[in-house]
């Protein structure tokens, strides 16, 4: 369950439309976070790292992700591999670009996607249609971060492994069930601890936020100027906070809740994916509890019994949640959860599995993506909760009172997730006080499953006094730029082209 709810990917979305969530210093670090000590850390001072030029060049493709084409550029930028040590052992990251088509150049503006997890590289390309009106006078970056795609990325299971483990019951009902379930759990981290060697100790946030920073220098801006979606909200946050200086025209869409730990987020996620949910059923002309209650029926009754699909394969419970998921994430899918959902109710589970294939980043010919492996190893070196088992089943009553639908998932997720992990965690919650940097413009939409509401108000609350600027936008989905408000894409886009910031609170209905 984890895998799609904890500060998932914009991406994830864009698959059904065709386009295609730290601390500073060691692992072992007991903070909550970076603390202002830690902010001249990569930069001003004898020993930060040497700062090479890009040498930008035609993007080649790779089976996983084919070249873009036309004016796209990619390059390598070396990067400490541990940041207490910024002229030591270096990683390689890789970046894509496309300069700016007008001639009143303002400089970079990089794009983190969300995740923790989503290539940049890949994702970029396919999102300029969007911002295109940006793409006049801004060169549009992105990177894979470390443990991702093209850096060092991180893969913890063969496919034969995952689609084995795709059949783990992970709401166990049973304790032979129970005990698969985190035992699974625990091989996971075990194979990412054999794949990623000692870069499992230097994927986190505060790394990845410092890595920004340089790509600034490289990139020849005397300011970032930023745009993050989802998880990248956390990772700009981190950033402001960490080189409040430094910012220049910041965008955090889709936001994270800074206050939240582990367990909260799930809390809030649980909450978002319901309230989603119940939209989606209004939509529907359906009464929301009793259309809640009929899906979580159908969920009980695969459980028992798997669905038969056109593709020989099984839907279990798991894979079934999975299907319900994605579509929640774009209100344009809504018509194809409906007829996944028809079909499912006459025993064919053919539609959910393509949705939750389409989700795990499994094609065809069965081979699965690695998105949800680097989104494990940043986020459980992120998070220093580690729930118990026992912890987690008395969670179960409030989740499931929250969602029958969504609760058990992800309450058992919150013993599952990093559950017997080789590396400790870093942090509580994120710290994202940016006192003194430029405003920041943060982007809440009412009815965003993945990142509820709420969070952004607190992140707003928490970038400080006179920083922190939010913008409401009462729609559906997953992120408001580009999700059809003229309100929001203009406010956003005059904050970035004109350095226009709105007033604090603006509403686009």
């Amino acid at each position: 369950m984890a895998r799609f709810v904890r500060c998932a990917a914009l991406g994830v979305a864009a698959v059904l439309l065709g386009t295609g969530c730290s601390g500073g210093g060691d692992d072992d670090s007991t903070g909550d976070g970076p603390t202002p000590s830690d902010r001249s850390a990569a930069s001003g001072s004898a020993s930060a790292p040497v700062v090479e030029d890009l040498d930008w060049e035609r993007c080649e493709g790779t089976d996983d992700s084919p070249a873009p084409g036309g004016d796209w550029q990619c390059a390598t930028l070396k990067a400490p591999l541990d940041w207490s040590k910024p002229r030591g052992e270096t990683i390689e990251l890789a970046l894509i670009r496309a300069k700016a088509t007008g001639d009143d150049r303002i400089g970079s503006l990089l794009f983190n996607f969300g995740g923790p997890g989503g290539s940049g590289v890949s994702t970029l390309p396919a999102y300029a249609s969007t911002v295109s009106e940006l793409h006049e006078r801004y060169d549009l970056v992105s990177w894979d971060p470390r443990g991702v795609g093209a850096s060092g990325g991180i893969r913890c299971r063969d496919d034969k492994e995952i689609q084995a483990a795709e059949a783990i019951d992970v709401t166990p009902d049973t304790p032979a069930e129970e005990r698969a379930y985190l035992q699974d759990a625990a091989d996971f981290g075990k194979g990412c601890a054999r794949d990623a060697g000692k870069l499992l100790r230097h994927v986190s946030t505060t790394d990845t936020a410092r890595d920004m920073d340089l790509m600034r220098q490289a990139l020849g801006d005397d300011e970032m100027h930023y745009f993050g979606i989802s998880y990248g909200t956390e990772l700009g946050g981190v950033y402001a906070h960490l080189f409040p200086d430094k910012v220049g025209r910041m965008i955090l869409d889709a936001v994270v809740n800074p206050a939240a730990d582990s367990v909260g987020h799930a809390r809030n996620q649980t909450t978002g994916f319901q309230r989603a949910l119940e939209d989606y059923l209004e939509s529907r002309g359906k009464d929301p509890e009793q259309g809640t209650r009929e899906i979580a029926d159908l969920l009980e009754r695969i459980d028992a019994e798997p669905l038969s699909t056109s593709s020989g394969r099984e839907l279990t419970q798991t894979l079934a949640v999975t299907g319900i998921v994605l579509p929640l994430y774009s209100k344009t899918s809504w018509p194809t959860l409906t007829s996944a959902l028809d079909a499912a109710e006459r025993g064919d589970g053919s539609g959910l599995l393509a949705l939750a294939d389409g989700y795990n980043d499994r094609d065809p010919s069965g081979h699965y993506g690695t998105t949800t492996h680097s989104q494990r190893v940043i986020s459980c070196l992120d998070d220093k909760q580690r729930p118990t088992p026992a912890e987690a089943k008395a969670l179960l009553p409030e989740f499931e009172r929250i969602s029958p639908v969504f609760g058990a998932f992800l309450g058992w997720d919150t013993a599952g997730w990093c559950h017997q992990w080789p590396v400790a965690g870093q942090y509580d919650t994120p710290e994202v006080s940016a006192s003194g940097a430029a405003p920041i413009l943060v982007v809440g939409n009412t009815g965003d499953p993945a990142t509820p509401y709420e969070g952004a108000r607190t992140m707003a609350d928490e970038l400080g006094d006179g920083v922190g600027v939010v913008l409401t936008w009462k729609g559906e989905g997953h992120g408001a730029y580009g999700s059809g408000s003229n309100c929001v894409d203009s406010t956003v886009d005059a904050y970035l082209l004109k350095g226009a910031v709105p007033e604090d609170g603006k509403v686009c209905s």
